[in-house]
């Protein structure tokens, strides 16, 4: 009998090899993700990112689910097939994908990265997956627990999270705080001070810093991002280091300590340049020296 022919989906390759580099070389799923989907369509970068995004955000949940699906512990699975079965639980369960579709087109995923070997594994145990909705396994999968113990599951935190959070606020905005945490945020950029301006950037100046503008769109269509004179940080970010520019201190260069992955050190760059210093970015693991050097590469 002859193999079936296998289809490359674009934007679940990238999304699975993002998934590898984050569960097999500690990279960042932001930074990787970014590097990786260069060359995609805007529809299929915007596909590989909710895939991406969205199963990291519910990993606990879902490694759960795949363990009661599969009838295995985790650890007994092949790495790279797990993050497929990961990938696959996440269009089954939280995104307008048609099952059939989801399960095929990761099937053909495992076939083409893995081996056919582990074709069968991987559509046996998503065929198992999508025999319930999400409702139906978060009720398989919370029973015995207590009601934080579903919050958790329901809400994809990890139990001491919820413990964490639960000792701090009122009861009733337990649930609606963990619901706002999983919501995917805007995309925000940065300029890096005397390389770009905020126009260039487009979109919505933020409302504090005077460096950023959230976007609706791909980061990387955007010019300066693809030359190093942007970036893409988070407001929040931006505003720690125009306070640490602003800090009253001794004439001289500026140190950032644990610079990796190198955002802050990026904007503190220019700050340092326009303030007639230099900066002096430190980071100890080789891998996030390489990308504070990469975010400074302009």
């Amino acid at each position: 009998m002859s193999r079936p022919a296998r289809r490359r989906d674009p934007a679940r390759t990238v999304a699975f090899k993002v998934m590898r580099a984050v569960w097999g070389n500690g990279a960042y799923a932001n930074l990787e993700l970014a590097k990786q989907r260069e060359g995609l369509t805007q529809t299929d970068a915007a596909f590989a990112t909710e895939l991406v995004s969205g199963t990291c955000r519910a990993l606990g949940s879902y490694d759960r689910i795949v363990e009661r699906a599969s009838g295995r512990e985790l650890k007994s699975l092949q790495p790279a097939v797990i993050d497929l079965l990961r990938l696959g639980t996440h269009q089954l369960l939280a995104m307008r994908v048609p099952p059939h579709a989801a399960i095929s087109a990761t099937v053909d995923l495992a076939a083409l990265e893995v081996g056919e070997r582990v074709a069968g594994l991987v559509n046996a145990i998503l065929r198992r997956v999508g025999e319930r909705d999400w409702s139906g396994w978060l009720e398989e999968l919370a029973e015995g627990k207590d009601e934080l113990g579903r919050l958790a599951l329901a809400e994809h935190h990890p139990r001491w999270i919820v413990d964490a959070w639960a000792a701090v606020l009122p009861e009733a905005e337990l649930a609606p705080a963990l619901a706002a945490d999983n919501v995917a945020p805007q995309p925000c950029l940065v300029v890096r001070p005397g390389l770009a301006e905020r126009s260039e950037l487009g979109g919505t100046p933020t409302r504090w810093s005077p460096f950023g503008a959230y976007l609706d769109g791909d980061p990387g269509a955007v010019a300066a991002v693809r030359q190093g004179r942007a970036g893409v940080q988070d407001e929040g970010s931006q505003l720690v280091s125009l306070a640490m520019a602003r800090a009253a201190a001794p004439a001289g260069p500026w140190l950032d300590l644990c610079a990796g992955p190198g955002g802050k050190s990026a904007l503190l760059a220019g700050l340092a340049r326009q303030s007639g210093e230099v900066l002096v970015a430190a980071e100890l693991q080789p891998h996030r020296a390489r990308l504070v050097a990469e975010n400074l590469r302009a």
